[in-house]
């Protein structure tokens, strides 16, 4: 096929190393997904590990000059997959809660996509390059220790909720540290589900002008041609 007519004339995007990693994520998450309902030691470590992955990916990424559109998608995609299917167990444990782990979910999900569909056709190859003239909430959201911050700080929220389903894990001064974690990082949950909307809300307006621009060369392009 012209697919693998591609790969063995070029470099084979698929076999890049944070591309390697994300697969492994993939893997991993499954093997969480599976054992989330019974198995919260499997599960979690699975998860875990997972996520720690997902810091890797992009430092192999910028380090071996292999950063992609395609990994960029992977890794956008594993991230939201994972969190979700999270979310779902947690909407099943607490069935009390299930309208806002549906809320969180699809938020998290389509502002999401939007972002990064509309990042990929700006031309970007991440999602996390964000434009001098754009959002400045988005600037200082993807400066690293605050999306770090931001991203240990949400899983930990879900996975901390997660465990305290099993167990309330060690009990320190009389306080279950899993409650305790989830207390604490339950701000970091909301914020970051508040700085998708405004992933949204970037997202939208940089479609418009993406559509305005296409509209005005098509434009150009009829008058040129009636011209002739």
């Amino acid at each position: 096929s012209d697919l693998l007519i591609m790969l063995t004339e070029t470099e084979n995007v698929f076999l890049f190393v944070p591309n390697l990693i994300g697969y492994a994520r993939i893997i991993l998450a499954i093997i969480s997904f599976w054992f989330m309902p019974t198995n919260y030691v499997i599960a979690g470590w699975c998860y875990i590990t997972s996520v720690f992955l997902d810091c890797l990916d992009g430092h192999a990424a910028r380090h071996f000059n292999q950063c992609t559109k395609f990994g960029a998608v992977l890794d956008q995609l594993t991230d939201r997959c994972g969190t979700m299917c999270l979310l779902v167990t947690l909407s099943y444990f607490y069935p009390k809660y299930m309208f806002l782990f549906q809320l969180s979910m699809a938020i998290d999900i389509s502002c999401h996509w939007i972002y990064t569909h509309t990042s990929l056709l700006q031309g970007k190859t991440s999602h996390k390059f964000v434009d001098a003239n754009e959002s400045a909430i988005m600037r200082l959201y993807y400066t690293k220790s605050i999306l770090f911050t931001m991203c240990v700080g949400n899983e930990l929220f879900y996975a901390a909720l997660y465990l305290l389903y099993f167990t309330p894990g060690p009990i320190i001064l009389g306080i279950s540290s899993f409650k305790f974690i989830a207390i604490v990082s339950a701000p970091v949950a909301i914020v970051k589900t508040l700085i998708s909307l405004v992933h949204c809300n970037v997202a939208v307006q940089n479609l418009g002008i993406i559509d305005t621009n296409e509209r005005k060369e098509a434009k150009q392009k009829d008058l040129a041609k009636k011209a002739e």
